[in-house]
């Protein structure tokens, strides 16, 4: 096996150049005159990696592997491949193979912690950072692992702290930015989370997460909404609690409660939305679709409060119960909205869509009933969004 022939080392430079389709170029060439060199097998699955083309990666590297199985860089790569590939459990064991075979190269600890964080295993995401931080406490990337890994266990002041370590060792990381807005944001600091979250966009522009995190400083940034908002995250009431139902109705009251504190915390997420959407500062940070479903929840409440009080003016009790339906559309509209998977969101757009028809006819037919029943179906569309999020829910982003 040639470990040191130019093409390779010039394949290496530029993976460090991140212009990984020149390298593939040139590990292509060494494999048409070698095309049993391992070494060049393994910097292509790299090479491949970076290009999102994961199911070639891990196939490059699987050959790596098999042409020299005691190569512990082989499955160093096998294991950045499939965790790229979302094979997780693979992954796993792809690393632990390599670290058998050697235990001190540092970033095969950083991966490691990147599969663990990404199976959301905080305590084994800081326990493979910190095992890598023994062999290089200088690495920027393992000391951010080890601060989202803390944000993960509830400790979100040690991780602030560890994020800022992590921008003293190297200023330009956005991810080390990222960590600490993060921090900021689970300390209830939406201000200094803004402020960081605005550093790694200007570092990295195309930081997708970066901006999701900002537009969520932004609206805490707002007392109400943040007040709505913590409480709607630690109150939701699991689904077993309705079987306690028959033996302790006094609980309907509780479900009602929480499903009324989610509607009055979607109602503040549109408020806020729609004027951030409306600020010249702010406003490109939104999507076009974000400042129709801001606005459209504006309309349905106001609509819905015109038609609640023509029904108390003329004593209209279908039509003030459709206007309160109505009102209630909100909830449905946000958790479509606020749902990650393409068909999860049609399902639950198709629902909206039934009930805001129910809440129509009833008002026009003058059948309280169904006015009545649309608004609490509305309401409890809470429920049900976490079982079409559960059971359509989309891969999630490797870190």
């Amino acid at each position: 096996m040639v470990t040191a022939a130019a093409p390779i080392e010039r394949a290496r430079t530029l993976l460090q150049l991140r212009r990984p389709a020149d390298a593939e170029r040139e590990l292509r060439g060494v494999l048409v005159q070698e095309p049993q060199n391992a070494l060049a097998h393994a910097f292509l699955a790299v090479a491949l990696t970076e290009q999102r083309r994961g199911q070639e990666a891990v196939a490059e590297a699987g050959e790596a592997v098999r042409l020299v199985p005691d190569f512990w860089f082989g499955h160093y790569v096998a294991g950045q491949a499939l965790f790229r590939a979302g094979r997780l459990d693979e992954a796993i064991a792809a690393l632990r193979t390599a670290l058998q075979l050697n235990v001190s190269y540092a970033p095969i600890w950083e991966v490691l912690a990147r599969v663990h964080l990404q199976r959301g295993e905080w305590s084994r995401t800081a326990d493979a950072a910190r095992r890598g931080l023994e062999l290089d406490p200088e690495d920027s990337d393992l000391v951010s692992l080890l601060a989202l890994a803390l944000i993960g266990l509830g400790q979100a002041a040690a991780a602030l702290d560890t994020a800022a370590q992590a921008i003293r060792l190297n200023p330009e990381s956005a991810l080390a930015h990222l960590v600490r807005g993060r921090a900021a944001l689970a300390l209830r600091r939406p201000g200094e989370a803004a402020g960081s979250f605005r550093e790694v966009l200007r570092l990295d522009p195309g930081f997708g997460q970066a901006r999701d995190l900002l537009v969520a400083a932004l609206k805490q940034r707002n007392p109400l909404y943040r007040w709505l908002e913590g409480p709607r995250r630690r109150f939701f009431g699991g689904w077993r609690m309705v079987f306690l139902l028959p033996v302790a109705p006094p609980l309907i009251a509780v479900f009602v409660l929480i499903a009324l504190l989610h509607w009055a915390a979607w109602v503040a997420e549109a408020v806020t939305t729609l004027r951030l959407t409306r600020a010249r500062a702010t406003m490109l940070l939104f999507e076009a679709g974000e400042s129709r479903v801001a606005a459209l929840c504006c309309g349905l409440l106001a609509a819905g409060a015109g038609l609640l009080a023509l029904g108390i003016a003329v004593a209209g009790e279908p039509v003030g119960t459709a206007g309160a339906a109505v009102m209630a559309l909100v909830t449905p509209v946000q958790e479509a909205a606020h749902t990650g998977s393409p068909l999860g969101r049609r399902v639950l757009y198709g629902w909206t869509g039934l009930l805001a028809v129910v809440a129509t006819a009833s008002a026009a037919l003058g059948e309280m009933s169904g006015a009545l029943l649309s608004c609490y179906a509305a309401l409890a569309t809470i429920w049900i969004a976490a079982g079409v999020r559960r059971l359509f829910a989309p891969a999630p982003d490797p870190v």
